[in-house]
């Protein structure tokens, strides 16, 4: 099984990410992909460096992410000028560890799921979402200056249209052990409809119309 895990900045996929590999989830984050295993490649870099200059790299020749960051969220033209040259790479990358890695469940957390097509990748998709005040905050908490972090939401889709594309929500307004609940919950179910059991709704999961669950005829 290959779930998709997204949802907006802060909204704490990373910590959802965490509770489904204590259940025996293979984790990918996307995020790490492309910093540890696509950014250094020497073509990337070289291409980087021709683009925008060295002013993007760090003394060690490696990529200045934060100088970038703010280079590419100020301008759409260059993030995405970045977009293509990184997330074929990364594509494959990706393509090549679910090879390997057939038979086992995987969750493979990715920011731009929806923006990037993705769907179609996944058995289902999982959206984590938060109201914007905690969202906000917890960005400031590690630092990210809000006019930044809201510039950077911007440069994704709404968090409503990612709910509203997602086959399961995550509500990460509460305890990490609100969220742990729903992530059992939702594993046990799946672990069940897996083994022939129908998929039971899970009311913890989803409260309101825009903390729903959809689950795609295959």
């Amino acid at each position: 099984m290959i779930l998709g895990l997204t949802g907006s900045l802060g909204c704490g996929k990373s910590t959802a990410a965490k509770l489904f590999a204590e259940r025996g989830f293979r984790h990918v984050d996307s995020d790490l992909v492309v910093r540890e295993h696509v950014l250094p490649q020497p073509k990337v870099t070289a291409a980087i460096r021709e683009h925008f200059g060295g002013g993007v790299f760090l003394p060690d020749g490696q990529v200045d992410r934060p100088a970038l960051g703010v280079i590419v969220f100020s301008d759409d033209s260059e993030r995405i000028w970045l977009e293509e040259l990184t997330h074929p790479i990364y594509f494959d990358l990706l393509r090549s560890t679910l090879r390997e890695g057939a038979g086992a469940s995987w969750l493979v957390e990715v920011p731009l799921l929806f923006e990037k097509g993705m769907e179609n990748w996944f058995d289902f998709t999982l959206c984590v979402a938060c109201d914007s005040r905690s969202q906000l905050a917890r960005l400031e908490q590690r630092g990210l200056d809000r006019a930044l972090a809201e510039q950077r939401i911007s440069k994704q889709l709404p968090l409503a249209r990612k709910i509203e594309l997602s086959d399961l929500v995550l509500w990460n307004d509460g305890s990490t052990g609100f969220l742990k609940s729903q992530v059992d919950r939702i594993v046990d179910s799946l672990v069940q409809a897996k083994a022939g059991a129908p998929f039971k709704e899970n009311p913890d999961v989803h409260s309101s119309q825009d903390r729903r669950r959809h689950v795609r005829t295959r």
